[in-house]
């Protein structure tokens, strides 16, 4: 798959886009392209919507305030939404903007927030952690959107597994596991559907770590010799799930 052109300013447009097409900017984006990074008339940006590719679009004032931006070329094919799922409890939200960001920087195809004994923060503003996914993707080259689902118990999402997804293993990141070697727990899991469980702030309760090894469906991998924080740990158990099983290799 050809890489972004990261030189250039990258925009998410809720539009559908074909070559030549003229789209009207929002305000917002207007005053940012116009106002903020001071294009002018026929520089250049790319665009994506997230199911028609990437392209090459030219800025086109249509005031003090406003402008169209009118596609000229298709970089990139639109590709798949990658099949990882990630599932978090909800932490404070300038540590939640990250997490949520670098989720989507390492490959997460859908964000699955959870609720468990521990959890600080059992509400969550979907829009907000949306927001942060779009501009993860406009960041980092990223052309597919990631999902992210309503906040639902863990318990709730455990029972109903294997009806919604039954050929998915889930990876809980246990930091009660009795090897300090990540790849040790992930010999044993096979390529396929995978999600990873970033417990919360104050980690998971023995009751949780047991419903968790009950079922067939998990693998508990630890993350090391280290507490990690929840923003923290969620990088490394992606890192370490890509390099072993994911699209990395």
């Amino acid at each position: 798959m050809p890489r972004s052109e990261f030189r250039m300013q990258r925009l998410y447009l809720d539009s559908a886009m074909a070559e030549g097409m003229r789209i009207e900017a929002d305000r917002a984006q207007a005053n940012y392209l116009l106002n903020v990074l001071r294009m002018k008339d026929g520089e250049e940006l790319l665009v994506f919507n997230g199911r028609d590719g990437e392209w090459r679009a030219e800025v086109h004032s249509t005031g003090r305030k406003a402008c169209d931006l009118v596609l000229t070329e298709l970089i990139r094919e639109q590709v798949e939404t990658p099949d990882l799922h990630y599932l978090f409890a909800p932490i404070k939200t300038n540590r939640l903007d990250y997490m949520a960001q670098k989720a989507v920087e390492m490959g997460a195809g859908r964000l699955r927030p959870v609720t468990t004994h521990h959890t600080q923060f059992p509400k969550l503003n979907i829009s907000k952690v949306e927001a942060n996914v779009l501009e993860a993707c406009e960041q980092c080259g990223v052309i597919h959107i990631p999902t992210v689902d309503e906040l639902q118990p863990l318990k709730n999402v455990l029972a109903r597994w294997k009806e919604t997804d039954p050929n998915r293993t889930l990876i809980f990141c246990d930091e009660g596991e009795e090897t300090q070697n990540p790849l040790e727990a992930l010999a044993k899991v096979e390529r396929g559907p995978l999600a990873v469980l970033i417990g919360p702030e104050g980690g998971f309760s023995e009751e949780e770590r047991a419903l968790l090894r009950s079922q067939d469906f998990v693998v508990p991998m630890p993350l090391g010799p280290r507490v990690l924080r929840a923003d923290t740990a969620a990088v490394a158990a992606m890192a370490v799930v890509q390099a072993k099983l994911g699209d990395w290799f």
